[in-house]
């Protein structure tokens, strides 16, 4: 069976119908996995207590809070060291520098949250 790729190009061109496809196929893909999985996440729940829902939660706010804060830092650094090195393109060295330590911040933040998680 040949298949014609320009057929089924034509046919998804068409956003509306791209979409309702996707929709369709995540449902269709989400149901068979919850079927499949089913009988592992019940047994899964059963050691399952509040205390370590909140150090899960924790070490993800953690995680989330460190990265964003990281992403802050180095999107200044850079934006600054750009037109930095604009002027004065000695100081590149010192601009890679200075984003590297605002990368730092993500770094500690996995640091304590796989700390957290140890103590679960």
């Amino acid at each position: 069976m040949k298949m014609n790729f320009k057929k089924i190009i034509e046919f998804f061109s068409n956003p509306k119908r791209l979409f309702t496809f996707l929709i369709f196929f995540n449902v269709a893909v989400l149901a068979i996995s919850l079927l499949a999985f089913q009988p592992s996440i019940a047994k899964a729940q059963e050691g399952f207590t509040p205390e370590i829902g909140m150090g899960l939660m924790a070490a993800a706010v953690a995680v989330a809070g460190s990265g964003i804060a990281a992403g802050i830092a180095v999107y200044g650094a850079a934006t600054a060291g750009a037109a930095a090195m604009a002027e004065r393109p000695g100081i590149a060295t010192w601009v890679i520098i200075l984003a590297g330590l605002g990368e730092g911040i993500a770094i500690y933040g996995l640091i304590i949250a796989i700390m957290i998680l140890g103590t679960l």
